[in-house]
């Protein structure tokens, strides 16, 4: 019985990957570092609370927006590049076909072979062919605003839980410690996930998002602890 090779490649994941990757790191590290910037004030427990809710709400909804806005414009941007080679194709389609020759050439083939291929892949779609070869842009790469806009908000309320839930379980003595602690263990979580779904190295992509949500969490406590002991 033959063997059939098969390859799991994750290329088709970087679109919504990245901006739930995104989302999750904004809202663990924006509400976290908030709360505990809040609470580093001597704020009272309430108004940590408030703080906090309204931090998720207005992050969330400011991410799906953003990232719907950003990506309806790259899709803007590839429709009209669409429209353009479709004007070529019918108005100049020999050279298109050239163009595409040239393409192939430049990729190795000869130029008979290129001929051919061009030939060949312009009868079967010929939109499809110049989009991918010369554009640059495939099904797996165009973009997608509704699905980023939702994996972005989505994702945001999800790096939300975890400062969030902690801050309404502990006493207002423990909050900055357990806060701190909780969104640095689910940083580091969500750095290992993120690589392990992208195919990248666990250790190093850990260490990324763990460091730099280090960094802004102490930072912001800080500013919230000098701008409380001034008040």
């Amino acid at each position: 019985m033959s063997y059939i090779h098969r390859e799991h490649h994750r290329t088709q994941r970087t679109s919504w990957l990245r901006a739930a990757v995104l989302g999750a790191n904004d809202g663990l590290v924006s509400v976290g570092a908030l709360v505990l910037g809040v609470a580093a004030s001597q704020s009272s427990p309430t108004s940590v609370a408030i703080a906090g809710v309204s931090a998720w709400i207005a992050g969330a909804l400011s991410m799906a927006a953003g990232e719907y806005v950003s990506v309806s414009s790259q899709a803007d941007t590839e429709e009209a590049d669409l429209n353009m080679e479709r004007r070529a194709l019918e108005r100049h389609p020999q050279e298109e076909h050239t163009e595409l020759t040239n393409i192939y050439e430049q990729r190795g083939l000869e130029p008979e072979l290129a001929s051919k291929v061009a030939d060949q892949l312009m009868a079967h779609d010929a939109l499809g062919a110049h989009a991918r070869d010369e554009i640059g842009i495939t099904d797996v790469a165009s973009a997608r605003p509704l699905q980023a806009a939702g994996a972005s908000g989505l994702s945001f309320t999800v790096g939300v839980a975890p400062p969030l839930i902690a801050m309404w379980l502990v006493p207002a003595s423990l909050l900055i410690p357990v806060v701190l602690v909780v969104s640095l263990a689910f940083l580091a979580l969500l750095g290992a996930l993120a690589a392990w779904t992208g195919g990248a190295p666990i250790v190093r992509g850990t260490l990324r998002v763990f460091l730099w949500g280090t960094l802004t969490m102490v930072a912001t406590g800080g500013v919230g602890a000098m701008l409380g002991s001034a008040g």
